[in-house]
């Protein structure tokens, strides 16, 4: 009988301690409510890799702007310290080039072609200025490791921004430097079914990691307003309990198919989308 109250309270503490840690910004509704006026957000833009319009192109802002659809970005930081749109840390997949966006200077970047396109990696700024706050942005904030140069540089632009904006990251240092420099700006914890991913060959140090951030247990610390989870892990106990207890706001990235889309309704409040248009 001793043993098994031993073990009761002992489930109790760390559920506890598990509900508080998961627990997000449990305030700043009304900054929260203002992106559900649109409920669909192009993925890197409206579109195309295989024709005029690649991912993160200043075309492919224009067409998701013009159809109006709210967007979702990545932003990135060069060399020489200017934020720039773009995804993948390397350069090779998109621009057929070697080395990281972090490697080159602007000047060297925007002499490069997207995809099989003429257009070539945007400013940040110029994204910025031709979308105008016609819909609604949320902007991935891309930090690799702990160089978070990129934050007061795209926080600098979007000061001055005349539009509804949000940002997230996988990285909960993203979300710290927003917290502690600017409380206001609505934050989102990117996830993923990080573990489930995983191989056994990694470090146990990664796979730590990747526990803490599967099972958002940085949330006590980053407090954030939303949580932009992969649609395929949307079972997660944690973002569940977010979502249902906590009454946070859900993304789900990304939805590729109308049918894809049915099953996560319901289960998000904000669909990010690409590779089909939704209904």
């Amino acid at each position: 009988m001793v043993l098994l109250k031993i073990v009761f309270w002992v489930i109790a503490v760390l559920l506890v301690l598990f509900l508080l840690a998961v627990m997000p910004r449990m305030g700043h509704r009304k900054a929260r409510r203002d992106f559900l006026n649109k409920i669909y957000y192009a993925h890197r833009g409206l579109f195309d890799n295989e024709g005029d319009a690649p991912e993160n192109s200043m075309e492919a802002f224009r067409r998701a702007a013009d159809a109006g659809y709210g967007m979702e970005m990545d932003v990135q930081i060069t060399k020489d310290g200017v934020p720039v749109v773009f995804h993948d840390f390397t350069l090779k997949r998109m621009c057929g080039k070697e080395g990281k966006v972090c490697d080159y200077t602007w000047q060297e970047l925007k002499e490069m072609k997207l995809g099989k396109s003429r257009e070539t990696i945007p400013l940040f700024a110029d994204v910025l200025k031709t979308v105008g706050g016609r819909v609604p942005l949320i902007v991935e904030i891309k930090v690799e490791w702990m160089d978070l140069r990129i934050c007061p540089a795209a926080d600098g632009l979007l000061r001055g921004y005349q539009g509804l904006y949000c940002i997230e990251s996988f990285n909960p240092l993203v979300l710290l430097w927003y917290r502690k420099n600017h409380k206001e700006v609505v934050r989102g914890q990117l996830s993923d079914g990080f573990v489930k991913e995983s191989s056994f060959r990694e470090s146990w140090h990664l796979m730590i990691q990747n526990f803490l951030l599967q099972n958002l247990l940085f949330n006590w610390l980053t407090k954030p307003d939303f949580v932009a989870y992969n649609h395929k892990y949307a079972r997660i106990p944690a973002r569940r309990i977010c979502r249902s207890l906590y009454k946070n706001m859900a993304a789900a990235w990304t939805i590729k198919s109308q049918e894809e889309l049915e099953k996560a309704r319901g289960q998000f409040d904000l669909f990010i989308f690409d590779s089909f248009v939704p209904q």
